[in-house]
C-alpha cells in the first residue's frame, strides 16, 4: 500500500501558508497539419518571429513542431490564458493550417516528409540542428513527432523553510534538492496514476506502424486505427517516445552528486551503435554531433527531469551542481484533445496535489532494480490501464494490489493537501479530488477512454480534423486575455533582432564551435 504520509499531513495541516506561492509554467507541443490532416511542408511562420529566440513560440524537433512556453508564475488562471494567447496569435497566422490536437501524428507519409527545424546560420542555431539530425539518425523523425505537454512546478522558498528548517536558497540547496529527489522517486513508484486519468493516445494511425514491428496485439477499427482496449497512453510505450539504448544507464535519484555523475558519464560513454553513423559523411555534412550513448544531456529519455535555469554555456547538470534543484519539469502529459491549448486546469490542479504528496511521503532510496520494477507499473497502465481488476505491483516483491484501491487510498492524503491549498485559493482543489477519484470505479470516464470511443466512430483523423477546425475557430473569434497585439509584435522583432545579433557575433568556424561544445571532453549545453 502507499506510505503512511499522516504525521507529514498533520504537519502541512499546521502550516497552511507554506503552500501559497507555487510556481508553475506550462510547455505545450503542436504540429501544424494541412486541411487533409498531413503534416505542414512550409517552415515556421516568420508572422510569428524566430524560433531560436522567441521567447514564448519556438519549434522543437521538427519545423512542423511548434511549442508555446508560458513564463513562470503563481497563478494558474493566468497562465492558462497566457498559453491561450499564444494560441490564438499562432492561429490567427496559420492561413490555411491547422493545430493537431493530440499526441499520437497521423498522416505522415515518410520520414522524408519530416524537415528538422531550423535556427539559422549561427553556430548556436547550426548546433541545435545537428542535434535534431543526430536524433534522426539515432531513432527515426517518425518518434520525435510525437508530442507532449511538460509542466514545470517549484515550491515556495516558505515550504522549505518551514519543512527543512533552512534559512534561504542558497544555504539550504542541499536539503532542497534533496526534497526534490524524495518527490522523484515516489513520481516514480506512484506516477502512474498520471497516465492513468490522463494518458490521451490509446490509439496510433496505422501509417505510424508502416515498416515497424511490434509484438503489442493491436486491434484496427474501420477508420484504419490501431488501438489497445484499455491502454491509456501509447506515446509512453516502447512504441512511443523512448530510448532502448538509455535502458542500462544507471542513473538514479537518490543523491543529487550520483544523479549528476551517472548523466555526466552517459555523455562521455562510447556507443557502438552510434559509433557506426559515423560524425560526418564524405561530403563533409555532420551526422550527429558525436557517437557517445547521449549526444548532450537532454536526450535523456525520462518521465520526469530536476532542473535548474542554465547560465550561459554551462550543462544543465552543472547548473544543478552549481546551485541545486530549482524545479521539476514532468514530462508524462499527453496532449489533452478537448481543450484547444492540450492541458486544463483540472490537470494542473492534480499535478500540484500530487507532486506536493510526493515530496512528503516517505521515499526509500531506489537502485537500478527498482527503477526498472517502477516501471513495469508504468507499462500495466500504459498498455492496460483501465483493464477491469488491473493490479500494481508494489515494490520488487510479489505483492500486488488492486489499481483502484491504491488509486483510492493515494487520494484519502490527496483530500487533506486539498484542503490546505484550497485555504490559499477557494475550494478548487477538493472539487478536483471528488472529480478524478470517480474514475477508479470507472475508467470510461478517463481521457483515454473517452476518446477511444470517439476514434472508434470517426476514426483518428475524422475526430483530429474535426477538433482541429473547431479549435482553430474558437482561437481566431476570442480575444486576448493577457498579451496584446502589441506585445507580440515586440516580440516577434525582438527574436530577429536577437538572431541577427547571434549570427553578425560569431567568431569562430562551426567546426571550432563543435569542438567546443559537442567534444566528448565537454558536456554539452541544453538545447
Amino acid at each position: 500500500m502507499i506510505p503512511d504520509v499522516s504525521k507529514a499531513l498533520s504537519w502541512l495541516e499546521a502550516h497552511p501558508n507554506v503552500l501559497c506561492g507555487i510556481h508553475r509554467g506550462i510547455e505545450r507541443e503542436t504540429l501544424r497539419v494541412t486541411p487533409d490532416g498531413h503534416l505542414a511542408s512550409t517552415g515556421h511562420p516568420i508572422e510569428l518571429g524566430k524560433s531560436l529566440t522567441h521567447k514564448w513560440i519556438t519549434t522543437d524537433f521538427a519545423e512542423s513542431l511548434l511549442e508555446f512556453i508560458t513564463p513562470v508564475d503563481d497563478n494558474i488562471s493566468h497562465t492558462l490564458h497566457f498559453l491561450s494567447d499564444l494560441h490564438r496569435y499562432t492561429a490567427r497566422h496559420l492561413k490555411n493550417e491547422r493545430m493537431w490536437p493530440m499526441s499520437m501524428p497521423c498522416f505522415i507519409e515518410g520520414e522524408e516528409d519530416i524537415t528538422l527545424a531550423q535556427f539559422g546560420t549561427s553556430n548556436e542555431g547550426r548546433f541545435k540542428t545537428l542535434y535534431r539530425e543526430g536524433l534522426k539518425n539515432r531513432y527515426g523523425a517518425l518518434m520525435q513527432t510525437i508530442s507532449g505537454v511538460h509542466y514545470n512546478f517549484s515550491l515556495p522558498i516558505e515550504f522549505w523553510q518551514a519543512w527543512a528548517n533552512i534559512k534561504d536558497e542558497e544555504s539550504g540547496k542541499e536539503a532542497i534538492s534533496d526534497g526534490y529527489l524524495r518527490l522523484i522517486r515516489n513520481y516514480y513508484r506512484f506516477g502512474w496514476v498520471i497516465p492513468f486519468f490522463f494518458g490521451a493516445s490509446p490509439a496510433i494511425c496505422g501509417s505510424f506502424l508502416k515498416g515497424r514491428k511490434t509484438n503489442l496485439p493491436f486491434e484496427s477499427t474501420s477508420k484504419g486505427a490501431k488501438y489497445l482496449p484499455y491502454a491509456t497512453s501509447l506515446r509512453l510505450s516502447d512504441l512511443g517516445y523512448t530510448n532502448k539504448s538509455q535502458s542500462d544507464l544507471d542513473i538514479t535519484f537518490n543523491h543529487l552528486d550520483t544523479y549528476v555523475k551517472g548523466l555526466k558519464k552517459a555523455i562521455h560513454k562510447p556507443s557502438e551503435e552510434f559509433a557506426q553513423l559515423g560524425i560526418k559523411k564524405e561530403d563533409g555534412s555532420y551526422v550527429q554531433l558525436n557517437s557517445n550513448v547521449l549526444q548532450i544531456e537532454n536526450e535523456l529519455y525520462a518521465p520526469i527531469r530536476p532542473k535548474r535555469v542554465v547560465k550561459g554555456d554551462e550543462s544543465p547538470s552543472d547548473a544543478l551542481l552549481r546551485g541545486g534543484i530549482e524545479y521539476i519539469e514532468v514530462r508524462s502529459l499527453d496532449i489533452n484533445p478537448f481543450t484547444p491549448i492540450g492541458v486544463d486546469e483540472t490537470q494542473i490542479r492534480f499535478l500540484d496535489l500530487f507532486l506536493i504528496w510526493c515530496v512528503l511521503a516517505d521515499a526509500p532510496e531506489m537502485n537500478s532494480s527498482e527503477l526498472a520494477c517502477c516501471r513495469s507499473n508504468w507499462n500495466n497502465v500504459i498498455l492496460e490501464g483501465r483493464k477491469p481488476g488491473q493490479v500494481i505491483g508494489m515494490g520488487c516483491g510479489e505483492t500486488k494490489e488492486p489499481l483502484a484501491q491504491v488509486g483510492k487510498a493515494l487520494f484519502a492524503d490527496l483530500q487533506r493537501v486539498a484542503k490546505v491549498l484550497d485555504s490559499c485559493s477557494g475550494t478548487k482543489y477538493l472539487e478536483v479530488c471528488l472529480k478524478l477519484e470517480e474514475m477508479f470505479d470507472s475508467p470510461e470516464l478517463t481521457f483515454s477512454g473517452k476518446l477511444l470511443d470517439k476514434i472508434k466512430e470517426q476514426g483518428i483523423g475524422g475526430y483530429g480534423l474535426s477538433l482541429a477546425e473547431q479549435y482553430y475557430q474558437e482561437l481566431v473569434s476570442t480575444s486576448y486575455e493577457t498579451l496584446t497585439d502589441d506585445s507580440f509584435e515586440h516580440e516577434r522583432i525582438s527574436s530577429i533582432k536577437r538572431q541577427a545579433d547571434l549570427e553578425n557575433s560569431d567568431t569562430i568556424s562551426f567546426d571550432e564551435y563543435l569542438k567546443i561544445h559537442a567534444s566528448p571532453k565537454d558536456e554539452g549545453m541544453a538545447s
